[in-house]
């Protein structure tokens, strides 16, 4: 008998223990994670096509074609390359943003479209890095929900973030603001991380991923504001006994930041090299002092301060699924509540050190108040996720902030909100356990299997609909799109809805060589289409409707004037067709009679 059970102990197949999730968080989860980052990518491949080019898209594929040329320049000519004026030539285009995802998109675009061919469409190429950024994004909050919570926590988290209309929609676009939401949450988890292990290879690691982090937007400026204040508040303990021993104590992580953080920055943006000083002031002040573009909010033109206190809350209300922002609620409101009782258990504590004179022997109070005290995270990582939180949201409840932006600008807060939501759902699932006692075994795994597919439902059936008009859509809690149209929140920007029409009218009916005004949308974008056909390649451009024998208007409260306009050159006010989305117009096509 016993030899029996050795035997079999022995021969349990080996495949088995290699789809078992062991306690410890490891290998297999970041095998989970790049699963749900492939999976995210891919469907956003296969959507890109459908959605047409906003207009910082073209400026960015233009410079990173210039970045790539100029990298060409450097390998075959080398020191020549490195010329003041060689590298101003290629890198001076688009000085205002930093380099590092330009300069993807076009090693991109080179590699895939233009040598190997991978890719039939240049922008699908000048794309893939952004959208494999975003599901990096996912992978990284999947890995920080299952340290922090559970891996049940981190693989709702990371669906709730993808499944979030406006990210879904920016993720498709070789831009900055899904980038940016994965190198912050990147840099909070690397950071986290260094506090753990104190390790050097943390910190080290901690460093060079801020100085990504500052090379990819400036929303990295204020990832300090997160990181100082956590770090100190982690090793308080060791940073008071080092002053009282007459040194000072600064963690590692930090000084490793602020000395590799700008090296790797200056170290990537070849624009930087020369003139230094005087560049980096230009940028700081082109962003402190940005100029304001128009934005429409509850049936009001915004061109200017004071920006709108309640445009934040009322933006991530309305296009935030719901479910995510209730499981938010939870999670966030249990975190305080365990705050509040550590707090509690410490002030208790501190009044027992007080009175312990007057203490009976034998007294257990003190053990009573250790039992009611919650166990401590020694990496604070409430602490750390509500500074994540605040700290990128903040910004937007100052009058001089531009709102023209969206909710684009305020990306980076919501990786921690789909934390704080994924620990929520963990509440949920214990809450079931102790409504259903009886619950056990495969029995309960379905049920947890069934609300998982319920929580995760409606953002994804949200998230579907929304697209191609991802910033058109609203959450059903303010009526979808058409009540948001009704609350007068913006409908779109950047003139990207433009191949929506011409895809679906002006291909189809324009006569050869007609002349279109397609108002907001760049000719750079107009000529990409073309070059991809998606709008005929006969079609030309008009820069004026008067010119026109068609005219598009993109649908936004400051085009009013726009439809003038076209009314009066056209000699019409009857559009020939209009591209709706749920029943809500979002761009007119006019013909000339």
């Amino acid at each position: 008998m016993t030899r029996r059970t050795r035997r079999t102990r022995r021969t349990r197949p080996p495949l088995r223990s290699l789809f078992e999730l062991p306690r410890r968080i490891g290998w297999r989860d970041h095998a989970i994670g790049a699963a749900v980052a492939l999976v995210y990518a891919i469907w956003l491949g296969l959507t890109a096509r459908s959605l047409g080019f906003p207009r910082d898209e073209g400026v960015y594929f233009r410079a990173g074609t210039d970045y790539v040329t100029w990298l060409h320049a450097l390998w075959e000519h080398g020191q020549d390359a490195l010329k003041q004026g060689a590298i101003d030539s290629a890198w001076s285009y688009n000085h205002e943003h930093p380099a590092l995802m330009k300069t993807l998109f076009g090693l991109s675009w080179w590699f895939l479209h233009e040598q190997w061919h991978v890719v039939s469409d240049a922008s699908t190429a000048y794309r893939i890095p952004a959208m494999a950024v975003a599901g990096g994004g996912l992978w990284i909050t999947y890995l920080f929900g299952a340290r922090a919570f559970s891996r049940r926590a981190g693989l709702v988290a990371a669906a709730l973030l993808g499944l979030m209309p406006r990210v879904f929609f920016h993720a498709h676009l070789a831009c900055f603001d899904v980038p940016i939401m994965t190198m912050w949450i990147l840099c909070v988890y690397v950071h986290w991380r260094a506090q753990e292990t104190r390790s050097l290879g943390w910190a080290i690691a901690a460093g060079l991923v801020f100085g990504l982090a500052l090379e990819t937007k400036h929303n990295a400026w204020i990832l300090p504001a997160v990181l100082v204040p956590h770090a100190l508040f982690v090793q308080r303990r060791e940073i008071v006994h080092a002053l009282r021993a007459g040194r000072v104590s600064i963690p590692t992580s930090l000084v490793s930041m602020a000395v590799l953080g700008p090296i790797v920055f200056l170290a990537l943006w070849p624009y930087l090299w020369n003139d230094t000083l005087a560049r980096i002031e230009w940028w700081v002040e082109f962003h402190l002092n940005h100029e304001y573009y128009n934005i429409e909010f509850l049936g009001r033109n915004y061109f200017g301060p004071p920006s709108p206190k309640s445009y934040l809350p009322v933006m991530v209300l309305a296009t935030v699924p719901t479910v995510t922002l209730v499981l938010f609620a939870v999670g966030a409101t249990d975190r305080v509540a365990v705050t509040v009782r550590r707090l509690v258990a410490w002030a208790r504590s501190l009044g027992s050190k007080g009175s312990s004179g007057n203490r009976p022997a034998g007294d257990a109070g003190g053990d009573n108040e250790r039992a009611e005290r919650p166990p401590r995270d020694r990496r604070e990582t409430d602490l750390l996720l509500a500074l994540s939180f605040a700290v990128a949201i903040g910004p937007f409840f100052l009058p001089k902030t531009p709102i023209f932006g969206g909710t684009k600008h305020w990306l980076p807060a919501y990786p921690a909100l789909a934390l704080f939501a994924g620990h929520g759902f963990d509440r949920i699932v214990l809450a079931m356990r102790r409504a259903l006692p009886d619950l056990a075994g495969a029995r309960a795994r379905w049920a947890e299997g069934v609300l998982v597919l319920t929580v995760i439902a409606a953002p994804l059936a949200i998230t579907v609909h929304s697209h191609p008009f991802g910033l058109s859509s609203y959450v059903p809690i303010v009526g979808g799109t058409a009540g948001g149209a009704t609350l007068g929140l913006n409908r779109q920007f950047w003139g990207y809805t433009t191949q929506d029409a011409a895809a679906e009218y002006l291909n189809a009916k324009a006569p050869r060589g007609a002349t279109v005004f397609f108002d907001d949308t760049t000719w750079d974008a107009w000529g990409r289409m073309q070059e991809e056909g998606r709008v005929r390649g006969d079609l030309r451009g008009a820069g004026a409707p008067h010119e026109a024998q068609f005219a598009l208007v993109q649908h936004e409260l400051h085009m009013s004037e726009v439809d003038y306009s076209i009314w009066t050159a056209l000699g019409t006010v009857n559009p020939v067709y209009v591209v709706a989305h749920d029943g809500v117009p979002i761009v007119s096509i006019y013909r000339k009679p």
